[in-house]
């Protein structure tokens, strides 16, 4: 179980939140007010947080900026109603992790926190997935199938990797461009399609399903075949 910092200062919100986020089996702790969330962040442990952008007290800006200048590398999602990009550039630049507008939906909520968290927990450095047949070395950024080696484009291994991450889940088309792409905006190509098409060309062997799989109206998904 994963302790989260929900940071809002609207309670219908943070009820939504908080209930998803326990619905995915994560602790919360609601605080209203940014100046409180800052002391509380500073003195507690928590693995990650939800941030509002518009807060009193001190505006979640200045909170990320504060935890960052503390040394404090707990994963943030900031959450605003503000759209625009200049305002999703200011929340990752002042050290927010991802950026979610509002109105959001909350399975996707809880996704990016649980993406958050396999990110800061993840430890590439020494670590090999092995997913069924698959295998992929995340230090040399080696790819085998079935004890074959298969050559990946660079994009190409950055997707795989990010879907293996996150075996058994769909990833929605804006999570996998703003975490291997990093774009926080749907592009509107066909980035997406044209690169599952020739990751499942590499990696997909006669008589087995596919590798990855398309989840209609959520996005696609790696699973262990």
């Amino acid at each position: 179980m994963s302790r989260i910092l929900v940071i809002e200062d609207d309670p219908i919100t943070a009820e939504e939140i908080t209930a998803e986020l326990g619905n995915h089996g994560h602790e919360c702790v609601w605080i209203a007010d940014g100046a409180e969330a800052l002391e509380r962040a500073t003195r507690e442990r928590f693995d990650a947080i939800t941030l509002d952008r518009m807060l009193p007290g001190l505006d979640g800006l200045a909170l990320v900026s504060r935890l960052r200048e503390r040394k404090i590398g707990v994963p943030v999602l900031m959450i605003s109603a503000l759209s625009d990009v200049d305002e999703r550039i200011a929340g990752l630049r002042a050290g927010g992790d991802d950026y979610l507008v509002k109105p959001f939906a909350p399975g996707e909520m809880a996704t990016r926190v649980d993406v958050l968290l396999r990110r800061a927990n993840a430890h590439a450095d020494d670590a090999t997935l092995t997913i069924g047949a698959l295998e992929i070395d995340l230090r040399r950024r080696i790819v085998c199938v079935d004890g074959e080696a298969v050559r990946l484009l660079h994009i190409e291994y950055r997707l795989l990797e990010f879907l293996a991450r996150n075996v058994g889940q769909a990833m929605s088309r804006s999570i996998i461009f703003e975490q291997v792409w990093g774009y926080h905006f749907d592009p509107g190509a066909n980035l997406i399609n044209v690169h599952i098409a020739r990751l499942r060309k590499k990696l997909d062997r006669p008589g087995r399903v596919s590798v990855i799989s398309t989840v209609k109206g959520e996005g696609y998904r790696l699973d262990a075949v």
